[in-house]
């Protein structure tokens, strides 16, 4: 398919240039469709009817196989949340804490992984502490840092996979290898790396994935996942409790979980939207598989960068070509980042600000064009 064909199918991309994929992707077309489609067959079958009950569950049984076919992981590893936000928190929580455990966060996490983090701390008197991954951008080695900053007492690392801020991609492999010879469970914030990289899960080692499909998916709002490893259940207890996770007998007594990560999953949930990030998903492939996609995304934002970097009032914050789609920079010419962001969305232009550090923030995805990316350089020059 071409990259003009494709985006065709984007509704979103008639009307402007759209470089907030790390926010929130657009919906395609089919996806739309999809999700209408599925709720209007849950209110012609009855939307409390044993006909969608079962629809239900074969919906979400495919979910899972598509998501874990994604990420290279058995289906079962998959439980299906909200959002990122929420794999965190179930992974956060559901962790037996101990007063006087240590938890190591790298300095480059979102404001709401912060805050749980924050508040386990107040809760289990538990010792945070903070590695500083933002100086390793352009220099030092991450794994190295996050070397430095483990104790003996320290149960979970909490970072990302793809630094929201920097766009930085961290070594996942080496940091879990790092961990795990100490016994160091990993929690990883995927809401940039998924529908980016190519994922093997399985090979990482790593414990804890939290994903969103609303992001570089392209799906719907309100459906992500958490995986969590054969090895890591046994120790993570559900937190948030319903009917979703647990098992019971005729007489309806409550017998035990859900085998795997099914068992953190918890009640009524906006099904249709199933069938959309599914869609959103196979559109995807349509254009190319993920080495395909991850290999046009890098062009696409050295493309970007390169052309930043020749504007005299702009400095990008990473020295060389990104590994990734976040193209973060900043304006030395005194010009606020916030007025820029919304100088620009007024010529159609979406691109956003990061408070920490500052900065202006470009995504592109693998069907940004160079056209697009043009008008947004052409519109920085001239501000």
């Amino acid at each position: 398919m071409t990259k003009d064909n494709h985006r065709q199918q984007f509704p979103a991309l008639a009307n402007k240039a759209y470089f907030n994929y790390g926010g929130q992707g657009p919906l395609p077309e089919p996806a739309l469709d999809a999700i209408y489609e599925a709720y209007k067959r849950v209110q012609l079958g009855g939307p409390f009817s044993g006909e969608v009950g079962a629809w239900v569950v074969q919906e979400a049984m495919l979910t899972r196989r598509a998501i874990a076919s994604e990420l290279t992981v058995p289906p079962e590893t998959i439980a299906l949340t909200e959002d990122v936000t929420v794999g965190c928190n179930i992974a956060l929580w559901g962790i037996d804490w101990k007063a006087g455990d240590h938890l190591l966060l790298s300095d480059c996490e979102h404001p709401g992984i912060v805050a749980s983090v924050m508040e386990l701390q107040r809760r289990f008197n538990i010792e945070v502490s903070i590695c500083p991954l933002t100086a390793t951008l352009n220099e030092g080695d991450p794994v190295a840092v996050i070397a430095d900053s483990l104790r003996p007492n320290t149960r979970l690392l909490v970072i990302s996979h793809i630094l929201w801020n920097t766009g930085q991609v961290l070594p996942l492999a080496e940091i879990v290898k790092l961990c795990h010879q100490t016994g160091v469970k990993v929690l990883v914030d995927a809401a940039q790396s998924v529908g980016v990289l190519p994922l093997n899960l399985i090979e990482s080692g790593v414990d804890f994935y939290a994903f969103t499909g609303h992001k570089w998916w392209c799906g719907p709002e309100g459906l992500g996942g958490l995986y969590v490893s054969a090895e890591a259940l046994a120790d993570l207890h559900p937190v948030f409790i319903g009917w979703r996770g647990i098992v019971t007998d005729a007489n309806a007594k409550v017998l035990g979980w859900k085998s795997g990560s099914q068992r953190y999953e918890i009640a009524t949930s906006a099904y249709p939207l199933y069938a959309g990030l599914r869609s959103a998903i196979a559109l995807q492939h349509e254009w190319g598989a993920i080495e395909e996609r991850y290999a046009e995304i890098c062009r696409l934002s050295k493309y970007l960068w390169q052309r930043l970097s020749e504007l005299p009032d702009v400095e990008c914050l990473r020295k060389l070509a990104p590994e990734a789609g976040l193209v973060s920079f900043r304006l030395s010419n005194g010009m606020p980042h916030n007025k820029l962001v919304n100088l620009l969305e007024k010529q159609g232009i979406m691109v956003r600000t990061i408070l920490n550090p500052d900065c202006v923030r470009a995504c592109v995805h693998y069907f940004t064009t160079e056209a697009e990316i043009d008008k947004l350089v052409g519109a920085i020059a001239i501000t």
